[in-house]
């Protein structure tokens, strides 16, 4: 059983959106959906990424990914302190990465 199936349902239903039209809006057919849900099957990567959009929650969230701040390196840790105190800059390193 694949567990990113009870994530979907929940975000779904957050959302307020029924089986049939979450498979609508993502290009799905509703069975695909159910058997996503019920743990069955699970999204490709393409799809997941559609999902996600639909949604509106991160591929992190969606796929219950968690890091703790001792997880970075030094490096890292210095470079997000640096983005955080630059917040005139914060747009155009996210265009950079990408994210925006």
């Amino acid at each position: 059983m694949y567990e990113i199936g009870g994530r979907i349902r929940m975000f779904r239903e957050q959302r307020g959106l029924s089986q049939k039209d979450f498979a609508a809006h993502i290009g799905a057919k509703n069975t695909a959906v159910s058997n996503w849900e019920k743990g069955y099957t699970r999204p490709d990567v393409d799809t997941l990424a559609k999902i996600c959009e639909v949604l509106d929650v991160s591929a992190d969230d969606m796929l219950n990914i968690r890091f703790a701040p001792e997880d970075l390196s030094d490096r890292e840790k210095k470079v997000v302190m640096a983005y955080r105190a630059k917040s005139e800059i914060q747009h155009a390193v996210n265009i950079l990465l990408g994210i925006e």
